[in-house]
């Protein structure tokens, strides 16, 4: 029960990072989009090194997660920082959350739990996967990010918003995988990480991971790019754990009953994305401009949403 729990914390503090960097991001210009110089200038705002900071909390817990735990049932779990960033805005804030937030919160946690609940997954052993299976699992999962940001580049606006946050999780999912590799050598002793090429891949990847959701904040709303975001981590995390680290999954009905929760969870996850109590954490509106948030936002009337 250790790992859920310490996964749900990581989701807590996830969240609460993506709020602060979503206001520091929306900030900048979306013509600095996909470059260094973005990076730069939110390396001189407060509220975005509170966000790093809360990240860096949010990934050790995910750490310490995945050390005891199966990576496919962590990641799932990873999921559910966007009804508690819709909470914790809606308390901050000052801002009442309606029935719809409410419901829709409820309804992904229990698809996230039904899905878990349902693949059941069984220990598998990161320790016994060959340099083959490393190299498979990674490259399949570069190959998705390249032709992710290659995709992102050829286009703008809300879809480049969308391209960026299906890209960005498929670099959570790598960096999870990872992670994983490193607390396998960390059973090893402390001197095993490091001589670990595991730990190197694992800074390198999260760094492009972050550079990529600054990008996709900056790109366009949450609408267009938290869906991609949520569900695509969870994907790659249970595709490692299944076909890489071994873990054993339920089959027959189970896989049945856990498509329907992802479904639930998925369609959860699109109601949330709409809710304008997350507009002033929502990433730049792209070629609409910030001002038809402002506008959207003011025209909003009182009450449940």
């Amino acid at each position: 029960m250790l790992s859920p729990f310490l996964a749900v914390l990581a989701a807590m503090a996830n969240a609460l990072a993506s709020a602060l960097q979503r206001k520091a991001a929306r900030e900048e210009s979306t013509e600095e989009n996909m470059s260094l110089s973005l990076v730069w200038h939110l390396l001189h705002r407060p509220v975005w090194l509170g966000g790093v900071l809360s990240l860096i909390a949010g990934f050790l817990l995910q750490a310490v997660a995945l050390g005891s735990g199966q990576i496919s049932a962590v990641q799932p779990l990873l999921a559910l920082d966007l009804p508690v960033a819709l909470i914790l805005s809606g308390f901050l804030l000052g801002n009442r959350l309606g029935r719809r937030e409410w419901v829709a919160s409820a309804v992904m946690a229990a698809g996230v739990a039904g899905l878990v609940l349902a693949l059941g997954p069984g220990q598998g052993s990161s320790s016994s996967v060959s340099w083959v299976g490393w190299l498979i699992g990674a490259g399949a999962n570069v190959v998705l990010i390249a032709a992710g940001v290659l995709w992102a580049r050829a286009v703008s606006g809300t879809r480049r918003a969308a391209v960026l946050g299906v890209t960005t999780g498929c670099a959570f999912g790598l960096t999870a995988a990872l992670i994983k590799g490193v607390t396998t050598r960390y059973s090893q002793g402390l001197s095993a990480v490091f001589t670990g090429w595991q730990l190197w891949a694992m800074i390198a990847v999260g760094a492009g991971a972050m550079f990529l959701l600054q990008s996709a904040m900056n790109a366009g709303g949450l609408l267009a790019t938290q869906p991609g975001l949520t569900m695509t981590d969870p994907v790659i995390g249970i595709l490692w754990g299944v076909l890489i680290f071994h873990e054993r999954v339920r089959g027959q009905l189970f896989i049945l009953l856990a498509v329907l929760c992802a479904a639930a969870a998925a369609a959860a996850v699109m109601v949330l994305a709409r809710s304008p109590l997350l507009s002033g954490t929502s990433g730049a509106q792209g070629e609409a401009g910030q001002a038809d948030d402002a506008a959207s936002t003011a025209a909003r009337p009182d009450g449940d949403t």
